[in-house]
């Protein structure tokens, strides 16, 4: 397993990584010291400093979280929710074809292990109120917004 961690502007990340791919990318509390980055992992300490940066919309990575088949059915629905829209927990359940699969949509969401590139900032409650989050709400907040900034036009933020 290799791993490298990374500054932000929501705070550290850790970066982990299997020979398959991205096992993990996960917000910590505590400070690092320094920035050593295994050439392994520099793709996607790129890629995500270009998504904080607001020059990068998607990412292009090889990915390996651990999970349940039901959880990596609802990783890989996240992964089709666009840049800057939002779905809620309901409509994830529709769209794995299990209405009533509502709460474990959202036990699966909260145990992705891979933040931001598996965007389950994406899922919100119904009627747009913001839920849930493994970062933290004000991280959910912060990326929802910064995401909306990005695919709004200037005339629409008037």
């Amino acid at each position: 397993m290799t791993e490298a961690f990374i500054f932000t502007p929501l705070g550290p990340i850790e970066i982990t990584a299997s020979d398959k791919g991205i096992r993990s990318i996960l917000f910590r509390s505590k400070p690092i010291v320094g920035e050593v980055i295994p050439a392994s992992l520099a793709g996607c300490a790129t890629q995500l400093t270009e998504y904080f940066a607001g020059i990068r919309t998607n990412f292009t990575l090889d990915l390996d979280p651990e999970g349940t088949p039901f959880q990596q059915s609802v990783w890989a629905e996240l992964q089709k929710i666009p840049f800057g829209s939002t779905v809620s927990y309901l409509e994830m359940a529709e769209r794995l074809g299990d209405p009533k699969a509502v709460r474990a949509v959202g036990s699966a969401n909260g145990k992705n292990p891979i933040a931001i590139v598996v965007p389950c900032h994406r899922v919100i409650g119904t009627g747009g109120k913001l839920v849930g989050y493994s970062g933290g709400l004000e991280r959910k907040r912060w990326l929802l917004r910064h995401e909306r900034a990005l695919t709004t036009s200037p005339d629409q933020l008037l």
